[in-house]
């Protein structure tokens, strides 16, 4: 895969499929290109059978994502269509990774702001050091946020605390965050890296199409009932019983031995 822009690391290693967030000095702020970037790599991903979990960061460890790039504003957001583009892209970014069938987590450290923490909460899990800080500052820019935005915070904390981050445009820190459900675990800052390291292994060395009906079936559960694809749901489970690593896993549980799943 031809890398988008030298904002964004991407690299596949051992099942694990990685994007780092290259904008340091920036603390990470997410430029336009990024975005381009990320839609890109996440369909790449994808459609990759080699990798089973996909893994977010930011460079360094000061931030996860300060947020969007502003410095870009005034050229990609100047007028009306330069806007409508700008949110266009960031919204094919966002579907990317929804769409994206395997596992996401996203690794955070230090800030996760506004745009930064949309984009955390479209990955699958949130682990997260003890400093890390979340907030989405839009009523303190005058901004509004966007309704997939809303939606996905809602679905991942509830409406009550979607309130509180959304009214009072504040910082929250690691705790406040596993309280609300916003991460799922806080570590110290010296034990995030193999920490994440070792969840995302364990979920690689797991049934790939086991994973994925369970990561369908969720997904279709918080649809709207209407909305609802159970024979998409009951196509994938009838997939895994028909398939060799059903067998794999049966013989390797009689056999006391560990599984090796090829995810067919």
């Amino acid at each position: 895969m031809k890398a988008v822009t030298s904002k964004l690391i991407t690299s596949k290693a051992d099942g694990v499929g990685h994007i780092i967030l290259n904008q340091p000095e920036k603390r990470n702020a997410i430029a336009y290109e990024m975005w381009q970037g990320i839609a890109v790599t996440a369909d790449d991903y994808a459609s990759d059978d080699s990798i089973r979990v996909v893994v977010i960061s930011g460079a360094g460890d000061k931030a996860f994502s300060a947020g969007a790039d502003i410095s870009q504003f005034a050229e990609k957001r100047s007028d009306k269509a330069a806007t409508d583009d700008y949110n266009a892209t960031v919204r094919k970014a966002l579907e990317a990774v929804d769409r994206l069938g395997k596992p996401t987590i996203a690794m955070v450290q230090g800030f996760c702001v506004g745009g930064g923490m949309s984009l955390a909460t479209h990955f699958d899990m949130r682990i997260a050091s003890d400093d890390s800080r979340f907030g989405i500052p839009a009523a303190k820019l005058g901004l509004a946020y966007r309704w997939e935005d809303v939606r996905a915070l809602v679905q991942l904390i509830g409406p009550t605390f979607t309130r509180e981050i959304l009214y009072t445009g504040r910082l929250f820190d690691a705790t406040d965050a596993q309280q609300m459900g916003l991460v799922n675990r806080v570590m110290p800052q010296s034990e995030l890296q193999a920490f994440v390291s070792d969840y995302a292994a364990r979920i690689a060395a797991n049934a790939p199409l086991t994973v994925r009906s369970v990561k369908e079936t969720v997904n279709q559960v918080l649809k709207d009932p209407a909305a609802r694809d159970i024979a998409q749901v009951e196509r994938l489970i009838a997939a895994c019983f028909a398939s060799e690593d059903y067998q794999e896993g049966r013989k390797a549980f009689m056999e006391k031995r560990k599984p090796e799943f090829r995810g067919r």
